[in-house]
């Protein structure tokens, strides 16, 4: 999976100071109950510190679609297009990813990983913030049309409403750096590689090492012994015999 970040800001594990999980998600739509302690961008506006509730819509044919309520699930912040992204190795926590970040600005949000899975989510920005992002990051930013920015704050109650479709029906592209877009697969990877391998299973698979002598001399000596522990025997039985 690609980075967008530099190691000290590349993933808050949530029991980081200020990203505090507070909840088991449940394994169908993964929610899961996160607390901000600073202001956190998401596509389409910037949330205010505080305790949100991650899940996936309530769909059985898409997946990829995330909404973001309040605390107590009666107010729906927003709802969010998404692309699957792999990760190789799972945590047993919740992991968000965020982008790079300029002086003073709030961090933007860039992945979602659920406990356990290989699969998160990662959020696909409108256009012009993709823009502005990717420069920032010098990195490929998931990007679909700007005006698709209204719909993300939309309360969606279902999956049939007009913004959810919308949003379902959206070109994806990626933009680099120099504000040229480029293939959705060139922000994420959306599968295992075939580099991927852990060091450890690499390490099982030593070459044989090669023989370095012909057996024909060990088994000459073997038969010598056996010849002379015959004559050895021979002489003990006959002095046996005399006695």
């Amino acid at each position: 999976m690609r980075s967008w970040f530099t190691l000290t800001t590349a993933f808050a594990l949530l029991f980081c100071t200020g990203f505090l999980p507070s909840a088991r998600a449940d394994e169908w739509n993964k929610q899961t109950v996160v607390t901000f302690n600073e202001p956190v961008e998401i596509p389409g506006q910037v949330l205010p510190a505080g305790t949100y509730v991650f899940k996936l819509a309530d769909s059985t044919s898409d997946r990829t679609i995330v909404q973001i309520f309040n605390k107590d699930q009666d107010h729906i912040y927003a709802t969010l297009l998404a692309v699957p992204d792999y990760r190789l190795e799972p945590t047993g926590k919740t992991v968000i990813h965020f982008e790079e970040r300029n002086a003073n600005a709030s961090r933007a949000i860039q992945a979602w990983f659920y406990p356990g899975d290989n699969y998160g989510l990662e959020f696909v920005y409108p256009n012009s913030r993709a823009i502005e992002l990717s420069k920032n990051t010098n990195k490929n930013v998931l990007s679909m049309p700007s005006e698709m920015a209204a719909n993300t704050k939309k309360p969606a109650k279902s999956m049939q409403e007009p913004s959810v479709t919308a949003m379902k029906q959206a070109p994806v592209t990626a933009v680099k750096p120099t504000g040229e877009h480029v293939e959705m697969a060139q922000a994420v990877q959306s599968h295992p590689t075939k580099t991927s391998a852990k060091p450890t299973e690499m390490a099982n698979h030593r070459p044989k090492m090669p023989s370095t002598a012909s057996p024909v001399p060990l088994l000459a000596l073997i038969g010598l012994l056996l010849t002379a522990a015959g004559a050895a025997c021979a002489l003990w039985t006959r002095a046996i015999r005399v006695n």
